[in-house]
């Protein structure tokens, strides 16, 4: 499957801002089962400069400096993609979670994908022993990985509403844990918390999920969303694994995968500083779709 991905981000400024530094990811990688056959990205003011590198996770990152005044900033990334990926493990065939837990902790291994990056506490996926006593109730002794990782996701799936209006961006895990409500970044994070409360190593994800219409409806352009997701490490022979906590499914050929990192915190889309607003407004739009 190829998509087409826009996604476009307004900034709307209450004073003329005279200088602003941006650190973006907004264009994707090629990874297991994705392929990226094409990727730009539009500055609204222009740049003075651009820098691009990769990050240690290796997501792309954009660096950009604006020193034209401006009130409003408009950041555009166009995106091909092609999704092809593997049919998903047989759950039963991994690992106990304990073997995994402990596969995980006598890891040597620096490497950007190594199981030793995603096993502690982070900014945002702290210790939290209610999320971790929450995840153990689907880890009973000698289960696979996998599948107990499984269930917790249906678990949250069923447990926890989906809200937009109950969480924003710097809501605590915490707090969204205790109101059983919030959205994907929210899931995501009480799934990872919970997960490395018990060893296992987990990491965030960041992309954007296929939405499909109703019967008889069209889709509407700039509908979708960014979405986020876990991945979780079933051990060396199995590597790592997506799961979608807010739909309860398996990543397939319907998630494409923007960045990675430990929580949100690492991988926001657009971060960095400006000189002269008193406030801000921000609108984001993306349309993700699928060629025919």
């Amino acid at each position: 499957m190829i998509y087409d991905i826009r996604h476009l981000t307004l900034y709307e400024y209450g004073s003329t801002v005279t200088f602003s530094h941006c650190a973006l990811r907004l264009l994707p990688t090629d990874g297991p089962g994705q392929t990226v056959l094409s990727s730009e990205l539009s500055v609204t003011p222009a740049p003075t400069q651009t820098i691009e590198r990769m990050c240690f996770f290796g997501n792309r990152l954009t660096f950009l400096t604006i020193e034209t005044g401006h009130r409003k900033l408009i950041i555009e990334a166009n995106t091909s993609v092609e999704i092809d990926r593997r049919e998903p493990l047989d759950e039963g065939a991994t690992p106990a979670f304990e073997m995994v837990r402990e596969e995980a902790f006598a890891s040597t291994s620096f490497e950007r994908d190594s199981p030793a990056h995603f096993l502690h506490p982070s900014r945002l996926a702290p210790r939290f022993e209610p999320a971790s006593d929450y995840a153990r109730e689907s880890f009973s002794a000698r289960r696979p990985v996998l599948e107990g990782a499984k269930e917790l996701m249906h678990r949250i799936k069923g447990d926890f509403k989906y809200d937009t209006k109950a969480t924003v961006v710097s809501t605590p895990l915490s707090e969204a844990f205790g109101k059983r409500r919030g959205v994907c970044q929210d899931f995501a994070h009480i799934m990872i918390a919970g997960l490395r409360g018990l060893g296992l190593p987990a990491a965030y994800i960041s992309g954007y999920i296929r939405t499909i219409p109703p019967a008889g409806k069209e889709r509407l352009e700039g509908a979708d969303a960014m979405h986020a997701w876990v991945s979780l490490w079933c051990g060396e022979a199995h590597g790592w694994v997506g799961l979608d906590p807010t739909n309860a499914m398996m990543i397939g050929n319907d998630h494409i995968v923007l960045a990675q990192g430990r929580d949100y915190a690492d991988i926001s889309p657009v971060a960095g500083i400006i000189l002269g607003s008193r406030e801000q407004d921000v609108d984001v739009k993306v349309d993700v779709a699928p060629r025919v």
